[in-house]
C-alpha cells in the first residue's frame, strides 16, 4: 500500500488455464464452446497442436449479418491467421505497447515456441488499476504528513490540491476549495502568475488577514509534450520555521501517466449495458459511434429500461475530462429549477447559502449533463436550457459573470416529445437541439433472450448485498419470468428477483417461489380462438389450452403444473383424464 510501483512481468498475471479449439469446427459449435467457457476470444490449434489462428465473438457477429449457412461456416476459413505472439520473459508494460500498436486485445505467450498462456486487455487493466489505488493512497500519505503547504491547479485555475497545512493556514477546508477557482478565495496568486507565464517563480509574502505570517512559496508548472496541465505549489511558513524545506517530489506526473494509461485501456464502459439481444446491439454500436462527438444524444425507453445507465456508459466511452451529472428533472420543483440548473452567488434570494452555489451546468464543465424525463422540463426552463445550449455559457442567479462551459448533453424520456411539441408544452427548437442523435432502448419485452443473463447477474448482485449464499434458479422458472410481459422493465424484473431471493428457504428458486402476480398475469392468457357462444364448450376449450401451456412450461411435471395452476394435482389428473391430455 505504501509504496511505489513494481516492473513484473507477464508471467505474474497471464491465463495460464487458457482454452483452444481445433480448426476444423464449425460457427455454431464455436459458439457453444465460447458459451460453455465463458470467453469471447478462443486461440485455433491446427494438426499439430500449435496455434495457428484466433477468432473472438466479434468476428462471429460481424459474419451472422454477412453470410449465409452462417453456422456451417468452419473457423478455419474465418480465423485470423496473423497471430501476434509475446514471449515469457517481457513486462507488462512491453506487452501492452505491443497489443496497443498492433490494435489487439489478446496476445498469447510463448516460452521455447509453446504457447503457455494468454494476457488480454483485461488483465492489464486490473494491474494498472491496483497501481493507481495503491500509488494513490501513499501519494495521499505524504501529501498530509508533509509539514509544508501544497497547492495544486489545472490550467484553468480550477484546485485540485489542498492539504492540511494549507487548510490551517488560510482558514479554508479542503472540501470547500478543491473543485472551485482559487481566485474566487484568493486574490493575485503566484499560482495564477506562473500559469499565465509559463514558467517557474518563486517569492517571500507577507500578510496579515489572519494573523501576521511569513512565507515562501515555490510555484511550478507542469508539461506533459509541452502541454501546460497546470501549477504545482509548494508553500514554507518562515514565520517560525526561519528555513527553506525541501520541495515536494513531483508525483502528480506518474499518477496522471498511470491514470491515462487505464483511460486508454479501459474501452469496457457498455458491459455493464446487459444483453445481446439485436435491438440492444444496435443502440450500442450508435452510442459508440457518436460518444466521441460532441453532438446531443437522445434517449428514448419506457420507464426501467436503463437510461440513466446507458447514458452513463457513453460518458464513460466518450472519455470526457469531467464528471457525469444526473438531472432527473420530474423530480426538481419548478421553483428551485433556475437555481439548480445555473447556481447562486452569496445573497442571491433569501435562504441562499453564503458561499453561493455551483449550478449543474458548472458541476458537469467538460462533462456530460444527464437530462432524465426531459418532458417535465418547465416551458419557461426550456428557452433558458436553449439558450445555454446555442451560447454555450451560464451565469449564476445574482452573478455577473459569465462561465463558459463544454458539456454535452444527454437528454432522455419515456414520453412522446413531438406530441408533446404538437400540444404546445415543448419547444420544437429545443426538440430538434437535443435530438441530434435518436438512440432507441427497446423494452424487456422485446429482449426475451436478455432476461435469463440479466436474471443471473441480479442472482449475483443482490446475494452479494444480502450476505446470501449463491442462489441458482431453475429452467423452468426462467421460462416463466421469460414469459412474463415486465410492464416495468429491468426494474421490475430486479425487484421481482430480489423479492424471490430474500423469500427463498433453499439453494435454487422455482416457480413456486416466483411473485403471485406474475403467475396471475400469465393464468389471464388472452383466447385467441374463434368465439364459442356455448359458454360450456368455449370453458372447456380454454381449460385444455390452460393445461396443456402449464404441462408445457413445466417440462410434462405435473406437480409443478398442478403448483402453477393453482389447483390440487388431483384435480389436474381429473381434467386431464376427461380432455384426454396425454
Amino acid at each position: 500500500m505504501f509504496s511505489i510501483p513494481k516492473i513484473k512481468t507477464v508471467e505474474s498475471i497471464m491465463d495460464k488455464d487458457f482454452i483452444t479449439i481445433t480448426k476444423y469446427i464449425n460457427l455454431k459449435e464455436l459458439i457453444g464452446k465460447m458459451i460453455e467457457y465463458n470467453q469471447k476470444t478462443l486461440l485455433v490449434r491446427g494438426d499439430t497442436d500449435d496455434i495457428e489462428g484466433i477468432i473472438s465473438l466479434m468476428d462471429v457477429h460481424k459474419l451472422y449479418y454477412m453470410k449465409e449457412e452462417f453456422e456451417d461456416i468452419k473457423v478455419e476459413s474465418v480465423m485470423n491467421k496473423n497471430v501476434i505472439f509475446g514471449k515469457i520473459n517481457i513486462t507488462i508494460d512491453e506487452c501492452r505497447n505491443i497489443m496497443i500498436k498492433n490494435n489487439i486485445g489478446t496476445l498469447p505467450i510463448l516460452e521455447n515456441d509453446k504457447v503457455i498462456g494468454v494476457l488480454d486487455k483485461d488483465h492489464i487493466i486490473e494491474h494498472l488499476y491496483m497501481g493507481v489505488e495503491n500509488y494513490g493512497l501513499t501519494v495521499k500519505y505524504i501529501v498530509e504528513e508533509i509539514k509544508e503547504g501544497i497547492c495544486a491547479i489545472d490550467k484553468n485555475g480550477i484546485v485540485i490540491l489542498w492539504n492540511r497545512f494549507m487548510e490551517n493556514r488560510y482558514g479554508i477546508k479542503s472540501e470547500e476549495i478543491v473543485g472551485r477557482y482559487i481566485n474566487d478565495f484568493l486574490e493575485n496568486t503566484i499560482s495564477e502568475r506562473v500559469l499565465e507565464a509559463r514558467e517557474s517563480m518563486h517569492d517571500v509574502y507577507y500578510t496579515s488577514k489572519k494573523e501576521e505570517l511569513y512565507g515562501l512559496v515555490h510555484a511550478n508548472p507542469v508539461f506533459i509534450d509541452d502541454e501546460i496541465l497546470g501549477v504545482v505549489c509548494t508553500e514554507v511558513d518562515i514565520t517560525e520555521a526561519k528555513k527553506l524545506s525541501k520541495e515536494l517530489e513531483k508525483v502528480n506526473n506518474t499518477l496522471r501517466y498511470l491514470e491515462n494509461e487505464v483511460k486508454n485501456l479501459s474501452k469496457g464502459s457498455f458491459d455493464k449495458v446487459l444483453g445481446r439481444s439485436y435491438k440492444l446491439e444496435k443502440a450500442k454500436d450508435i452510442a459508440k459511434q457518436v460518444s466521441k462527438t460532441a453532438s446531443s444524444i437522445f434517449i428514448f425507453g419506457e420507464s426501467g429500461t436503463g437510461k440513466e445507465v446507458f447514458a452513463r456508459a457513453i460518458h464513460e466511452y466518450s472519455e470526457r475530462k469531467g464528471q457525469f451529472i444526473p438531472v432527473n428533472c420530474s423530480a426538481i420543483p419548478s421553483e428551485l429549477f433556475e437555481s439548480e440548473f445555473f447556481g447562486y452567488e452569496s445573497g442571491a434570494f433569501t435562504g441562499a447559502s453564503k458561499k453561493g452555489k455551483m449550478g449543474i451546468f458548472e458541476l458537469a464543465r467538460d462533462g456530460t449533463v444527464f437530462l432524465d424525463e426531459i418532458g417535465e422540463l418547465p416551458i419557461n426552463m426550456q428557452a433558458k436550457l436553449l439558450r445555454v445550449l446555442q451560447e454555450k455559457e451560464v451565469q449564476r442567479i445574482g452573478g455577473e459573470k459569465i462561465t463558459k462551459i463544454n458539456s454535452r448533453i444527454i437528454s432522455a424520456t419515456n414520453r412522446d416529445l413531438l406530441d408533446l411539441v404538437r400540444k404546445g408544452k415543448f419547444r420544437e427548437d429545443l426538440y430538434y437541439r437535443l435530438n441530434v442523435v435518436e438512440i432507441n432502448l427497446p423494452p424487456l419485452r422485446e429482449r426475451k433472450d436478455d432476461i435469463e443473463i440479466l436474471i443471473y447477474n441480479f442472482l449475483k448482485e443482490i446475494c452479494e448485498q444480502n450476505n446470501k449464499l449463491r442462489v441458482d434458479i431453475s429452467k423452468e422458472a426462467i421460462q416463466v419470468l421469460q414469459r412474463y410481459s415486465w410492464k416495468g422493465n429491468i426494474r421490475e424484473l430486479k425487484n421481482a428477483i430480489e423479492t424471490m431471493v430474500v423469500l427463498s428457504k433453499s439453494d435454487t428458486i422455482d416457480i413456486d417461489n416466483i411473485p403471485n402476480y406474475i403467475i396471475k398475469s400469465l393464468e389471464n392468457i388472452e383466447y385467441e380462438d374463434s368465439c364459442d357462444l356455448n359458454i360450456i364448450t368455449a370453458t372447456q376449450k380454454l381449460e385444455v389450452k390452460i393445461i396443456n401451456k402449464a404441462l408445457e412450461i413445466t417440462n410434462g411435471n405435473k406437480a409443478k403444473a398442478a403448483k402453477m395452476l393453482n389447483i390440487p394435482r388431483t384435480t389436474l389428473y381429473y381434467k386431464m383424464n376427461n380432455y384426454n391430455i396425454i
